[in-house]
């Protein structure tokens, strides 16, 4: 492609006059659509009867290699849930990869290259469910979807960090609002969807897909086009960085070679890892975990444990057990903001400090004490706990931005994420073998979570070490002023006249992506009110 193309990174350089308030929505548009991701458990259930529509056709002895070819048995959740697990482990592994290309060829084209393999994965997908194929939903979704969740997520990074110096955390905070945010959108329209799809032949699953990435497509291609980056030398008007050689925000830039051969580097991937780690898993069962803990007084029928609920029973508790979840995703998406916001004020180090301390609490004293006998105060725990596990994602950018500079810290930033990537692998099972082990042994359901909490409190303490040992990186990694090795194309000027952020267009953007976000608070709500009943 030409230096001059419309996809060029040197195209997406601002006119003059441009307003920076037009980039967080660009971000939100693409961060609300690959945020989805979150919400593909809608699909599970519809999946699981593919083929007997009203009664599953199992197979007993169908290994997981079998499932993946089988077009006569129906697949159980655990081989669909592997669809999960690829999304997070190529998540990590694409952003690590072509964290560089995306620092050289910019976020227009990395959000193109994002919309094509989040959407086209999912269009592969739907082709899967037609011809009930497990391995073309893995390939689709799971693989090339899970690039586009890669590129897709770290692409506004550096972007917002360059146009906001000045409110890093809230600019970060903002766009990384919008990928916890997107199965609260996506999850209720794919089921409103699947109903309307669904027939005596079919769950409504493939059409969903269908229908899902043709919008999600139209949002992401303008949120990539709608990129623009500052031109070198440009500040916020009346902002000056930090002059102190000691401050905690770095004057230098570290390069991408050199940023994991940094103490640095590692301290905040554990710091991240232990965050991710205490609270993913346990997030994963937090509607049966309520269930089992709380048994009848989740109904008003005390004393009733929650194996021997009747089915009307079970369905009245699984509406609060849905109605936690609904409360946990308000407050996960909530807190993406509200503690990067707060970390432009007190710092990302203690920011992170705070979180871990007060998690490790959290988990360690009030989760136990609390567990089977104060309802309210065991959930606004757990919804402080989600609020500081989405704040961690949020905040980590602008971490690094902080220690190394922000001229590759999109790059850095995308191998950072292979620490959510591990954590989201040794989380679920960490808390999903300790859960099913005590069950196994005879323990009352009340009783099986405790020492789960206990060791998810020890890993957020080993997270707060770690990020005490924070440091500015030393002066040998800083790169020289005048160092470019980014061979960046010659800036020319950018798409539309300098008028092209004006307020009007920037109040529209805004309301493209506010309207949808609206719309999954309400649908959310609804469901998290049936717990002040």
């Amino acid at each position: 492609m030409k230096n001059s193309g419309v996809l060029s990174r040197a195209r997406t350089v601002a006119a003059p006059g441009f307003n920076r308030w037009l980039v967080p929505p660009c971000a939100l548009a693409i961060h609300l659509c690959i945020g989805m991701a979150y919400g593909f458990s809608v699909f599970w259930l519809p999946l699981s009867h593919a083929i007997g529509i009203s009664d599953p056709v199992a197979c007993p002895n169908l290994s997981l290699l079998g499932a993946l070819t089988t077009t006569t048995c129906d697949w159980r959740v655990s081989d669909l849930v592997w669809t999960y697990t690829l999304f997070f482990v190529v998540l990590g592994a694409a952003a690590a990869i072509w964290g560089g290309w995306l620092e050289r060829a910019g976020p227009r084209k990395a959000g193109v290259v994002a919309a094509f393999c989040w959407c086209g994965g999912m269009g592969i997908a739907a082709i899967g469910v037609s011809l009930h194929q497990l391995w073309l939903i893995w390939l689709g979704s799971g693989v090339i979807g899970g690039i586009g969740l890669g590129l897709g997520y770290i692409s506004p990074v550096s972007t917002l960090i360059k146009w906001f110096p000045d409110r890093r955390g809230m600019a970060t905070g903002m766009a990384i609002m919008g990928f916890g945010g997107g199965a609260m959108i996506g999850g209720p329209l794919a089921d409103l969807l699947m109903k309307h799809f669904a027939s005596a032949t079919g769950v409504g699953v493939w059409q969903t897909f269908l229908v899902l990435a043709s919008g999600y497509f139209v949002f992401m291609m303008a949120g990539a086009i709608g990129y623009r980056v500052p031109a070198d030398g440009w500040a916020p008007a009346g902002w000056t960085p930090p002059a102190s050689a000691d401050s905690a925000i770095s004057r230098f830039n570290v390069a991408l070679s050199d940023a994991h051969r940094t103490p640095q580097f590692w301290l905040v991937w554990l710091v991240l890892f232990c965050n991710v780690s205490a609270s993913i898993g346990i997030i994963g069962i937090a509607s049966p975990m309520v269930q089992e803990l709380f048994g009848g007084r989740l109904i008003d029928a005390p004393g009733i444990v929650f194996t021997a609920f009747d089915d009307d029973q079970k369905k009245a508790a699984a509406a609060v057990g849905a109605g936690f979840v609904g409360a946990i995703s308000l407050f996960n998406i909530g807190g993406r903001f509200f503690w990067a916001w707060l970390s432009d004020r007190i710092g990302r180090k203690p920011l992170f400090a705070t979180i871990l301390a007060a998690g490790a609490l959290l988990y360690g004293v009030a989760a136990p004490a609390l567990a089977g006998t104060t309802l309210g105060l065991f959930i606004l725990v757990f919804c402080v706990l989600a609020s500081m596990y989405g704040g961690g994602f949020a905040t980590a950018p602008a971490y690094l931005a902080d220690l190394f500079g922000t001229k590759y810290v999109g790059a850095i930033h995308g191998r950072l994420l292979t620490a959510w990537s591990t954590a989201g692998v040794v989380g679920p099972l960490l808390v999903a073998n300790m859960r099913d082990g005590r069950i196994a042994a005879g323990i009352p359901r009340d009783q099986v979570y405790q020492p789960i909490f206990w060791v998810l409190a020890a890993m957020l303490v080993c997270g707060f070490v770690a990020d005490l040992f924070v440091r500015p990186v030393a002066a040998k990694f800083h790169m020289a002023a005048d160092d470019t090795p980014l061979a960046v194309e010659p800036a020319v000027a950018a798409d539309g006249p300098a008028t092209s952020g004006t307020a009007p267009i920037v109040a529209l953007a805004w309301l493209a992506v506010a309207l949808p976000i609206l719309w999954g608070v309400y649908m959310t709500l609804s469901k998290a009110l049936i717990l002040l009943k």
